[in-house]
């Protein structure tokens, strides 16, 4: 007898014009919708603002949206935005002090756990972030991995599956 697990994937996609109006609403459509979720604001918002922004200002296209992608995995939040530039690769700055910009990707790379970029389908290019969720109150099998969870007939070993899908470039972890 083969059983069916079924198990709701918390997920939100929205389509936002690549303008700074634009890069504001995903932040303000993000903490509308981690909220309901139960997961903390905080540093998620803060990265859909860094993310967003630079989807405005360096993935912009005349005629062509970037796309806010929430979802959760387990106790993994997955943000991603995916723009239409896939021929500019974003790079960490140097952080100069005197420079009006440039410190985005680092404080993706200081807030996030993992953060990357994938290339594709042509002309897009996905820059996601990754930021692991505390345990939640009354739900054992949620928090950091290797928490207990109890199983039941015909779900699958843990390491059977990835907890989310993988990347193929550029990604990061603070070290």
């Amino acid at each position: 007898m083969n059983q069916q697990i079924s198990t709701r994937i918390p997920n939100f996609s929205v389509r936002l014009s690549p303008t700074p109006r634009g890069a504001r609403l995903a932040r303000l459509l993000a903490s509308e919708q981690l909220g309901p979720w139960g997961a903390p604001l905080d540093p998620a918002v803060l990265i859909v603002a860094e993310l967003a922004a630079n989807a405005a200002t360096h993935g912009r296209v005349t005629g062509r949206d970037f796309r806010l992608t929430l979802y959760v995995v387990a106790d993994v939040l997955r943000i991603e935005v995916t723009d239409t530039r896939g021929d500019r690769l974003p790079h960490v700055g140097d952080g100069d002090p005197g420079s009006a910009s440039g410190r985005g990707l680092l404080l993706v790379d200081a807030l996030a756990d993992r953060w990357g970029v994938t290339p594709g389908p042509a002309p897009r290019k996905t820059v996601w972030a990754e930021v692991t969720l505390p345990p939640r109150p009354g739900n054992p099998c949620s928090g950091p991995s290797g928490a207990l969870c109890p199983r039941t007939t015909g779900e699958k070993e843990p390491d059977q599956a990835p907890p989310l899908p993988p990347t193929t470039a550029h990604a990061h972890s603070p070290g």
